[in-house]
């Protein structure tokens, strides 16, 4: 699998962002990640989503080692600083859940509070449920877990659409895109450094187009296998959505339904945030997290 890798000069001075590199080795690939506060610690893992990466993080890494607590923020495969296959066919639902599954591993991460937000709850459920030993406690931030059994949204389907088809894919404007504060341009270009051009975007342009949309989807069954651990979860489980996201909104009330774990936890709806609620308003988000270990 041939892959790239970004240059570090590309990462150098990124505002709020002075974090250590780290790096684990991931299937022949190198994951890298942010990994703050005591490592004793309860650990909150924060995964991200499309097509972000850990800068998304900056403003909740604070907050969460602040309290005692591990923060550990990976960059996905294709995603970050981690390595980049050049292929989109590279790129699998399964393969980005085994990818992140060996990143757990490999740190041998337990006690685990999941933070998982857009792609970072597909691939994030699919690992408590499949290594539910490892997770204490979950929140699902602007997330979801679909199975193809219903129809996704019409947002949903013109950004996937857009993304498979557009011969522009400019990172920065996107993520602005998807925020309801005005970003400054320093903070536009961090979100584009880890990609100095096209040939570093081959998972930033599939990752839509592997959500499952249709019943017969590839990841279909294992979701709905998934969704079956779920369906039985009693560990707390938190909702923590935005008020301004047309792609997952309701999604927080598909989880109050079905996962027992939900049952009388302080869910919380994030004003005045748009789809990166961590961008919009993270240090809120950061405390939210907080608070809930605490009480749990």
């Amino acid at each position: 699998m041939e892959a790239v890798r970004t240059p570090d000069d590309r990462f150098v001075n990124l505002p709020g962002y002075d974090f250590e590199p780290q790096y684990a080795d991931v299937g022949g690939l190198r994951m890298h990640y942010v990994d703050k506060g005591p490592r004793d610690g309860e650990t909150v893992l924060m995964l991200h989503g499309e097509p972000s990466w850990s800068y998304l993080y900056r403003k909740m890494i604070p907050i969460i080692t602040a309290a005692g607590l591990r923060a550990v923020a990976p960059d996905l495969i294709g995603f970050g600083r981690s390595d980049k296959p050049v292929e989109r066919d590279d790129y699998t639902y399964q393969r980005h859940v085994d990818w992140t599954t060996a990143f757990v591993t490999a740190l041998d991460l337990r006690n685990i509070t999941l933070f998982g937000q857009d792609w970072g709850g597909l691939i994030g459920l699919r690992i408590a449920a499949e290594h539910p030993e490892r997770f204490s406690r979950i929140v699902a931030a602007n997330a979801f877990l679909p199975t193809g059994d219903n129809p996704p949204g019409e947002a949903f389907l013109r950004w996937q659409k857009f993304s498979q088809e557009s011969p522009v894919f400019d990172i920065g404007r996107l993520v602005q895109a998807a925020t309801k504060t005005e970003l400054p341009d320093d903070v536009v270009a961090a979100y584009d450094a880890p990609f100095p051009d096209d040939s570093y975007k081959a998972g930033a342009r599939k990752f839509p187009a592997l959500v499952p949309t249709s019943p017969d989807d590839p990841a279909a069954a294992a979701n709905r296998k998934a969704w079956e651990v779920l369906e039985k979860w009693d560990k707390p489980f938190l909702t923590a959505f935005s008020d301004s996201d047309p792609v997952t909104a309701g999604g927080d009330r598909v989880f109050q339904s079905r996962v027992p774990g939900t049952k009388d936890q302080p869910h919380t709806t994030i004003t005045g945030a748009g789809h990166f609620l961590q961008e919009d308003k993270g240090e809120e988000l950061g405390k939210v997290v907080v608070d809930f270990i605490a009480a749990t």
